[in-house]
Formats: structure tokens, C-alpha cells, sequence
């Protein structure tokens, strides 16, 4: 018999801009209750309909630095200014109950992740074409023209890391895409790195020695 590891599985998810992970999350958490997306640390400004503990954990910029400090974030990251960290211990206590986290991050964080979880699943979602991402930016209305070709030269470099994932999926239609991120994880409980023990019951040592004894070898085998 094969006793495997209860603890559960880091899944950190990266992708190109407009790629639509986060609709890609949403959806699979909505699907699975074994799971959690992890809620990181940031320093920037609350916005409207944010909620503390549930979009982030809003400190002040002293606060972040303090934690840094204290070795309390897994990876963190400085971007436009404002701080964004995936808390320690949160994580770990929440893999020792056996629930499957979701880290939502950029490729430097989960280098960061790599290096801590070597087993850590990473998955880099993509759109379907460079046309597509162009389609996705426009079609927000948010930003100017230049802010639109940055974006668009983002994604164009975002692509080129894509070989230092374990997995590609595309997002053409997003329940495929779901459906292929939740046959990875269900592939990745089932790795050799899992396995704690292997065990043979009583009466299988019993079968295994009869099936193998030399004189059993050599005479012929009556069925009633």
C-alpha cells in the first residue's frame, strides 16, 4: 500500500498581460473547495470595494519594510513604488491542513517561490496570439494610446519566461483552460515525491512469496 503526503500543493500562477489569470482563478477556486488563493501584503492605497484581508492586507509602507525585516514574506516585490508579499507563515500553516494555495505573482516572485518550494507547481498562463493580447488592451477603454503600446511591449517580454514554468496553458476559451490547470494538479498528487511509505499488507507478502517460490516455479499450478 502507498501512504502519500497530506500536505498540500504551492500552485503559483504567472501570466502576460491580458492574459486573463485572474478570471482563470476565479474560476477554479469557484470550482474547488480544496483549495485558496493566498492574500498578500501591499503598501499602496485601498481602492473602492477593496476589502482588507480579502484583496490584500493594507499596511503602510513602514509596516511592509518591518516585515522584510522579520523574514515574514516568502517573495515581495517593489512595483511603481508600492510593496506587494506573500506572508510566510500563512502559507505554510495553511499547506500543513492540507489545502492546495494559489499564489497569483510575477515570473520574479515565483523565482523567489522556486527557491524555497523546489516542488512548488508553476503555471504560466498565455493568451492565445500577440493579436489577441492588442484586442484585450484596446478593448478595456482605460488607457491612451502610449499606455497601450507599453502594455502591449510588456506582454511581448512577458512571453520570453515562459521556460521557467513547469506548465503553458493558453487562455483561448477559459473553461478549457480550467479544465487543463485542474489536470495538472490532479497529475501532481500523484508524483513520486509524494509517496511517505510503501507497504505490503499480510496477506499480499503471503501471495508475493508463494507466486515467487522456486518449487511453486516449477510445477504446474491446479485452479478448483
Amino acid at each position: 500500500m502507498i501512504k502519500t503526503s497530506k500536505t498540500g500543493e504551492l500552485i503559483v500562477i504567472s501570466g502576460t498581460t491580458c492574459a486573463g489569470k485572474d478570471t482563470v482563478v476565479k474560476t477554479l477556486l469557484s470550482r474547488r473547495n480544496d483549495m485558496k488563493l493566498a492574500v498578500s501584503y501591499t503598501s499602496r492605497p485601498m481602492r473602492d470595494g477593496e476589502v482588507d484581508g480579502v484583496d490584500y492586507y493594507f499596511v503602510t509602507k513602514e509596516q511592509f519594510e518591518d516585515k522584510i525585516k522579520n523574514d515574514d514574506f516568502l517573495e515581495y516585490a517593489e512595483v511603481h513604488g508600492n510593496y506587494y508579499g506573500t506572508p510566510k507563515a500563512e502559507v505554510k500553516d495553511l499547506l500543513e491542513t492540507g489545502k492546495d494555495i494559489i499564489l497569483v505573482i510575477d515570473v520574479k516572485g515565483a523565482e523567489q517561490i522556486k527557491k524555497l518550494f523546489p516542488s512548488v507547481i508553476l503555471i504560466f498562463v498565455m493568451a492565445p496570439s500577440m493579436e489577441e493580447v492588442k484586442r484585450r488592451i484596446i478593448s478595456r477603454g482605460k488607457e491612451t494610446a502610449d499606455q497601450i503600446i507599453k502594455r502591449f511591449q510588456t506582454a511581448y517580454n512577458e512571453i520570453n519566461e515562459y521556460h521557467k514554468y513547469n506548465y503553458v496553458v493558453v487562455n483561448d476559451i477559459l473553461d478549457d483552460a480550467v479544465n487543463k490547470i485542474e489536470a495538472i494538479l490532479l497529475a501532481s498528487k500523484c508524483r513520486v515525491d509524494r509517496i511517505e511509505e510503501v507497504s505490503v499488507e499480510n496477506q499480499e507478502e503471503i501471495i508475493h512469496e508463494f507466486l515467487v517460490d522456486k518449487e511453486f516455479v516449477n510445477e504446474k499450478m491446479e485452479i478448483k
